[in-house]
Parts: C-alpha cells; sequence; structure tokens
C-alpha cells in the first residue's frame, strides 16, 4: 500500500535499457494488489459508516421519544416546544 506521500512501496528503475515506457506484469499486479486493498478499505469505512449512521438514528429516534414523554409529564403541548 502506498505512504502518506504517494510512494509505491516498490523501487521503480528509470530509463531501463531494452524496455519502452509500458508497465510490466509486475507492475500491474502491484497496482492491482494496491486498488484491492483501497477498495477493502473502502468497503470497511462505508460499513463502518451504515453502523453509525443506523446507530445515530436510533439515538435521535431515542430522543424524540424522551423528550416527548418529559413534554407529556409537564403537561405540555408537544407542538409547543417545537419553535
Amino acid at each position: 500500500m502506498s505512504g502518506p506521500n504517494g510512494d509505491l512501496g516498490m523501487p521503480v528503475d528509470v530509463g531501463m535499457e531494452g524496455e519502452n515506457d509500458s508497465f510490466g506484469e509486475a507492475e500491474y499486479a502491484a497496482i492491482n494488489s494496491m486498488l484491492d486493498q483501497i477498495n477493502s478499505c473502502l468497503d470497511h469505512l462505508e460499513e463502518k459508516n451504515d453502523h453509525l449512521h443506523a446507530r445515530l438514528q436510533e439515538l435521535l429516534e431515542s430522543n424524540r421519544q424522551t423528550r416527548l414523554e418529559f413534554q407529556q409529564q409537564l403537561g405540555e403541548d408537544p407542538s409547543d416546544a417545537s419553535s
């Protein structure tokens, strides 16, 4: 996987004789591996984000219910407190 400054983690020989500017099989395999790792990390982050979103929705609904119950105990109209 690449470092914080974008290093690929493997040396790249510049100006090798007998090679044109195309990538070889090893370079494509390394890039493919890095992309797979990035994809896995993004999938993991997406799962965590979905989990956090669901938990926040639950918390929001719980807070709404608690507020309504509290307002009912005080004898207030829930629509009056929303302003």
